[in-house]
């Protein structure tokens, strides 16, 4: 059930900016001045609709300084064009690197938005010459786009899948080699990472990411840790967690607190040995 708040039943999350950025993260602000720890990454790391997120249990547990970089619906651009977020964390002692979908990126056959990943903006001439059938106009978000394509033709749709998956490791890449802190590179989700497939499975996330991914960037961290759900925390639902009554749906998608407390809970020996 959800937090009783005043107003509409949904949280402040206290949103702060960090230097020059024009990006909006949860807050309250974090100083910068003392040594700190980074978390990057989505939804997840930002602990949309949960009181008290994975980074801020990880500094609770710890009593490390957290800064919480997550941003709902974040790509791996959104770090890599912002160099103000990109020099706070590289001067962090950890960083904390979430894995996020391969979507939410600009690519060879479509742009995505420069803050918000996935709001898609236009399709590439290119694209555009693979699936003429299809009006891109219609589409405002990277998922829906891409369920459509998939749906026209699966056997078209892999050609961008592949092209999605081959951006995403660059990108990765990019980001960790930026970074010259230590690094834990973290998988979230409610099952291991996937073996490549012939089929892209878009009902999995982090979307488009598979073991073989992984594989070819985890050399550049320093840890990769896998933070599986159990059925007990997964079983928890929406429990204790804060949201408008509308937004049940999207709630009930995305990890309670209970999964936080295990990430958490994973995290803080690495990120103290790391430290």
């Amino acid at each position: 059930m959800a937090y009783e708040y005043p107003g509409d039943g949904s949280l402040d999350y206290y949103p702060c900016r960090y230097g020059k950025s024009r990006l909006m993260f949860r807050g309250p602000r974090r100083d910068l001045e003392r040594p700190y720890v980074v978390t990057i990454g989505g939804t997840e790391t930002y602990g949309k609709f949960v009181p008290e997120p994975f980074p801020a249990l990880l500094e609770s547990a710890t009593g490390l300084r957290v800064v919480n970089f997550g941003c709902i619906n974040a790509g791996l651009d959104v770090y890599l064009k912002d160099p103000d977020v990109l020099n706070i964390a590289a001067k962090a002692r950890v960083a904390v690197v979430q894995i996020v979908g391969a979507q939410n990126l600009t690519n060879r056959f479509y742009a995505v938005h420069p803050r918000r990943n996935d709001r898609f903006l236009n399709a590439s001439a290119l694209l555009q010459t693979i699936f003429r059938e299809v009006d891109f106009t219609e589409f405002n978000f990277t998922r829906h786009m891409l369920g459509t394509l998939q749906t026209v033709s699966a056997d078209k749709f892999e050609v961008l899948a592949e092209e999605l998956r081959s951006a995403w490791v660059g990108r990765m890449k990019a980001l960790l080699g930026a970074l010259p802190c230590k690094t834990v590179l973290l998988w979230i989700g409610t099952d291991k990472p996937p073996a490549p497939g012939r089929r892209a499975n878009l009902t999995q996330d982090p979307l488009l990411v598979d073991m073989e991914m992984i594989n070819a960037v985890r050399p550049l961290a320093s840890c990769y840790l896998e933070a599986i759900a159990t059925p007990e925390a997964i079983g928890r639902g929406v429990q204790g967690m804060a949201f408008a009554a509308l937004d049940e749906p999207a709630a009930r998608g995305l990890p309670g607190p209970a999964v936080h407390h295990e990430i958490a809970d994973l995290l803080g020996p690495e990120v103290i040995r790391l430290f």
